[in-house]
């Protein structure tokens, strides 16, 4: 055990940070985030963390850069402050969808913020439905992948589908969709999708039956919900009996809140591992599960040192 456990948080997400240290009957650390007059972060840590195993709730959602160095300056005040571990408990992990090169001179960000953080301070990772699994590897500490997937399987089971199907946006979500169609008991298909450049899908092509069915969208995230706007589109082309679009990460960027409002969608399923917009927690149509009691249920195992995949058995 290394020693007790204390839980801090960012200025991202303060509710959903408030929701796990209710579920860990572990009040927020003190501590006092802001700017200085250039923009520059500043962190005072208000009590003794010496000796503690210290969790630190911060999604780097947007904005990302300053999200991302808060979390990065606060981990760093916590190693000075002699934490004897330091967990960056992260619900969204901002530049997952730069994993790779793409192109001739590409970043892989991902890899860069993985650095930055093990630098900053942290001895383990905890996050939520990676973009990309692979990014697990780009650490040298323990990385617990948690995954929102039981949870949404669970509401959809309340919702009384009729001979539901699982459709995968893409093909490298198809391991994300087999995994819930199994947990529905349904069959899956597939959505083929090109994309000229980011943010910009042009084309569609469905491989499966989705006639007469209720269709369930899943993805990790929803960004400017182009993909799933289009995605539904084509499953009620199709035949779709009712659709369902699933997310774990709300992002609703750019025009995402106008697209959903206008799609052919019976729900829009999403986690808060980000903080809505007040257009978007509007939408007549969404449903907002929370990631609190799994992120808390991680935490408690984590420190006394116990099983996190049993979890998901």
């Amino acid at each position: 055990m290394n020693g007790t456990l204390q839980l801090f948080a960012g200025t991202a997400h303060r509710q959903l940070a408030q929701k796990v240290a209710e579920y860990v009957n572990t009040p927020l650390g003190q501590v006092e985030l802001g700017r200085f007059s250039d923009g520059e972060v500043s962190v005072s840590i208000r009590e003794s963390v010496r000796g503690h195993d210290v969790f630190v709730v911060q999604p780097t959602c947007p904005p990302v850069n300053e999200n991302l160095m808060e979390l990065l300056i606060l981990m760093d005040a916590l190693k000075r402050a002699s934490a004897a571990r330091i967990n960056a408990v992260i619900p969204y992990y901002g530049y997952a969808r730069q994993d790779r090169k793409v192109r001739a001179r590409d970043p892989i960000t991902a890899k860069l913020v993985a650095d930055l953080l093990q630098v900053a301070g942290a001895h383990r990772v905890v996050t939520v439905d990676l973009h990309a699994g692979q990014i697990q590897g780009f650490f040298n500490v323990p990385v617990d992948h948690l995954t929102a997937v039981p949870l949404i399987a669970e509401y959809l089971l309340s919702r009384g589908l009729e001979d539901p199907v699982v459709v995968s946006p893409d093909a490298g979500g198809a391991i994300r969709a087999r995994e819930l169609s199994n947990r529905l008991d349904a069959d899956l298909a597939i959505i083929d999708k090109r994309r000229e450049k980011a943010n910009r899908v042009e084309a569609m092509t469905l491989i499966g039956e989705v006639a007469g069915r209720d269709a369930i969208l899943i993805d990790d995230l929803i960004d400017t919900a182009g993909t799933m706007t289009m995605g539904a589109a084509l499953l009620k082309e199709r035949g779709a009996r009712r659709v369902f679009a699933c997310g774990t990460h709300p992002l609703f960027s750019g025009p995402a809140v106008e697209r959903l409002s206008k799609a052919p969608i019976e729900e829009i399923v999403v986690t808060d591992t980000i903080p809505l917009s007040p257009e978007a927690a509007a939408l007549p149509h969404l449903k907002v599960l929370s990631v609190a009691p799994l992120i808390g249920e991680a935490i408690l195992r984590i420190h006394q040192h116990l099983s996190v995949s049993k979890l998901f058995t």
